[in-house]
């Protein structure tokens, strides 16, 4: 498996970095209408598909959402088998009262946060990257 595997290092390489735009997550029951070319992601879960998409699309399709994200990737090129990364940036967030919703890509994590907290997450991360010690967060 391809990939930076240890946590220090994942941790010192996270490069975080905030996509332009404004992303939505919507519950759907078809995604009939909905083009591949819209979705971020999409997940299936027994009430409905969760998709993840540009506001504006979003809007210009007419599907609801409650909650306005902005899309934080971290350019590391993380393990699918790394063990520990979210566990940590997640930790240093919430101690930051700051919510994260985290989509794990073949070469990058993605984390989704508060529309209005998306400067200051990335403010977090940066910190957390240049501390001397991460591991103390978990």
């Amino acid at each position: 498996m391809t990939g930076e595997t240890n946590l220090t290092t994942l941790i010192r390489s996270m490069m975080p970095e905030l996509q332009p735009g404004e992303y939505v997550f919507a519950s759907v029951t078809s995604l009939s209408g909905i083009s591949r070319e819209d979705t971020i992601c999409e997940f299936r879960e027994a009430e409905g598909t969760t998709v993840v998409l540009e506001r504006k699309r979003a809007d210009a399709l007419g599907i609801s959402y409650d909650f306005v994200a902005s899309w934080i990737t971290l350019k590391v090129h993380s393990s699918l088998a790394a063990v520990g990364l979210t566990a940590v940036f997640a930790t240093a967030l919430a101690k930051s009262n700051i919510s994260c919703n985290v989509m794990a890509g073949y070469y990058h994590d993605h984390i989704f946060v508060d529309a209005g907290d998306a400067q200051r997450a990335v403010d977090v991360l940066r910190g957390l990257s240049a501390e001397a010690d991460p591991l103390r967060f978990l």
